[in-house]
């Protein structure tokens, strides 16, 4: 912490080692408790050292992280615990954007993203309640900045806009008209150090440096003392973005001088061509042959201050769903499910009562920060009791709703747990078994659980679940309602994993796609297992393909998400919930013969979604297709 606070206030590039693995290992850190696995952590992670010079050697499992970080000098390991796990695709996204903004400002490239600009933008705005409005906004005004810079279509020679165009500054302000500022989601990044923060290991680092500076000798002189002070304003008036308006004659520079006054590098090609080391394009930073370069000069960068003030706003960002609002998401992707499996209208209302009621108490006990287990374990016992309920009030005017005894298993399916298993099985197909049976070992633990409590209350209320009536459906009518509640599904089980709106559609229409195929290619004779790698297997060539498309420039820049923020919501609702269940019911009954052949059903389906997933990546990204 002491090494940490000398070099506070220092160029990041320029700090110490400690200074350095403190935000190393904070971005491995957010990443972990955001539900993704290993590989992507330390993805991320050697994103961050790469440009510091940083050599990073981390283990990483469900709940934490140990990793030792060198400059080729020094040395330090740190140990990082998670108290549970969860799961936020707003934050995997974001830190994504970090990753670029971070890297762009000392001297690299971005990696997953074209337009750093954007991801500039994004680290600005940190504090709004949409931060996928701001992107949209910011990306549509740097669209009209080029078009009037450039009428014809084309750029200037070095690909940098003409004195007197600021893309980035003019979509910077265009984007925080559209803010409402009326509830913050987190403190907005101001000029005085005891402002910004609101973590432990920032307000401690505040104390600190505040009683370091009560007792700072008299000898200093004003000079100095006032020089200190400026710097320091300038630097936090630099990362804010509505504190320090800039003036007219500021704005009169060149796009290029103005981003470098801000502490951005432009990504131009002559810049490109001014340094010899380039990032790598695969998983890993793993070649870091500009440990003990020569330093670059002439840029500002960023201090350790400004990029633990931008993980502090990611880190502290509320959800941007309310308990009530994802219960109605749970409710619809249950319901939706529940048809796909084959369900009737009565078998969708009552799942739709039984989910809703589930994931909204489950999000209400959560914040108490109780044992996911238990809550597990309560929610589905509430969910099958209201969805029985339910049916059993419907079944007072029609009593054939008294026959819809596999509902309730519906109503469960909200607590699947789809990214611990679909990253478990990415995590081994990356050799990284530790990590990988964690994850599976959870997904076992809560499906464990969420079973168990259907199983109680289907003997307590004496339901035998013999699954769903056919519905006699024309074919085409039948595939067009499978695509719609697809679609609806997936939008579900997106707004439970807190995606962004545009993100939880993106997610819908590569799920509705998938889904639908997969299901109509089982009914033609395809063995379910298969099936479900053929989905998987679509699903992430399509998020490939979109996030292609989104680097060459064929969609906007904002909406370049991270693959497994795509993928997992469409394939979630491929995972055999009906199988897992079936296999608990039966053997509560002692019948060992059907539990085995419900329970190598469900484990067929399981272990292929994974592999869809893992062959989708080895097609599409080098880094996977080969051992290196």
């Amino acid at each position: 912490m002491e090494d940490i606070e000398r070099d506070w206030d220092k160029p990041i590039a320029e700090a110490g080692i400690a200074a350095k693995a403190s935000v190393i290992v904070r971005v491995g850190l957010l990443d972990l408790s955001a539900g993704t696995g290993s590989f992507r952590v330390r993805e991320m992670m050697h994103r961050i050292a790469y440009p510091l010079g940083v050599h990073v050697r981390a283990d990483v499992n469900l709940t934490d992280i140990e990793a030792a970080c060198t400059d080729g000098k020094d040395r330090i390991t740190e140990v990082i615990d998670l108290p549970t796990t969860g799961v936020n695709t707003e934050r995997i996204w974001l830190l994504e954007h970090y990753a670029d903004w971070f890297s762009v400002n000392l001297g690299e490239d971005s990696m997953y993203h074209s337009r750093p600009e954007v991801s500039k933008g994004l680290m600005q705005h940190l504090d709004s309640k949409d931060a996928s409005q701001v992107s949209a906004e910011l990306a549509k005004q740097l669209r009209e900045e080029e078009r009037d810079a450039h009428p014809d279509g084309k750029k200037s020679e070095t690909g940098v806009d003409e004195p007197g165009q600021d893309a980035v500054l003019d979509a910077l302000e265009a984007a925080s008209a559209h803010i409402d500022p009326g509830e913050p989601i987190a403190p907005q990044l101001a000029v005085h150090e005891t402002d910004w923060s609101q973590s432990a290991m920032t307000q401690s680092l505040a104390a600190r440096a505040a009683a370091d500076q009560a007792g700072k000798t008299a000898s200093s002189s004003a000079d100095t003392a006032a020089a200190s002070h400026n710097e320091v304003a300038d630097g936090a008036v630099s990362a804010s973005h509505g504190t320090a308006p800039r003036t007219t004659a500021h704005r009169s520079n060149s796009h290029s001088k103005a981003l470098v006054d801000d502490g951005f590098v432009p990504t131009s090609d002559a810049r490109k061509h001014t340094h010899a080391h380039k990032p790598p394009k695969g998983e890993y930073a793993a070649h870091f042959d500009h440990v003990g370069k020569e330093r670059v000069t002439g840029r500002p960068g960023i201090t350790v201050r400004q990029a633990h003030e931008r993980l502090d706003m990611i880190e502290h960002r509320k959800p941007l769903y309310s308990p009530a609002f994802a219960g109605l998401a749970s409710a619809i992707a249950c319901a939706s499910f529940v048809f796909l499996l084959g369900g009737g209208p009565y078998d969708m209302v009552g799942a739709f009562v039984g989910a809703g009621l589930g994931h909204w108490l489950r999000r209400r006990l959560f914040a108490h920060h109780l044992n996911q287990f238990f809550v597990t374990f309560v929610c589905v016992a509430v969910a099958a009791l209201a969805c029985t309920g339910t049916l059993r009030l419907i079944g007072l005017f029609d009593p054939v709703a008294l026959q819809h005894d596999t509902a309730y298993i519906g109503a469960m399916l909200f607590v699947i747990p789809g990214f611990p298993l679909i990253t478990s099985g990415l995590d081994m197909a990356k050799i990284d078994f530790p990590s990988g049976i964690q994850r599976l070992s959870y997904f076992l633990c809560i499906v464990l659980m969420a079973t168990l409590a259907g199983w109680m209350v289907a003997t307590i209320v004496h339901l035998n679940p013999e699954g769903f009536e056919p519905l006699g459906l024309n074919a085409w009518v039948n595939g067009l309602l499978r695509f719609v509640f697809a679609f609806l599904g997936v939008w579900g089980f997106s707004i439970m994993f807190n995606s962004p709106q545009r993100m939880c559609l993106t997610a819908a229409v590569i799920g509705a796609i998938t889904d639908t195929l997969r299901l109509e290619i089982v009914d033609m004779g395809v063995p379910p297992e298969a099936g479900a790698f053929i989905g998987a297997l679509l699903a992430g060539l399509l998020a490939s393909a979109w996030r292609s498309s989104v680097r060459h420039g064929w969609l906007p820049p904002h909406l370049g998400y991270p693959r497994i923020c795509l993928t997992v919501p469409s394939i979630v609702i491929m995972v055999p919930g009906l199988y897992m269940y079936q296999a608990m019911f039966h053997l509560g009954s002692f019948d060992i013969q059907s539990t085995l052949d419900w329970g190598f059903r469900a484990f067929m389906v399981i272990v292929c979604l994974p592999i869809g997933l893992a062959m989708a990546r080895v097609i599409t990204d080098k880094s996977w297709r080969y051992d290196i």
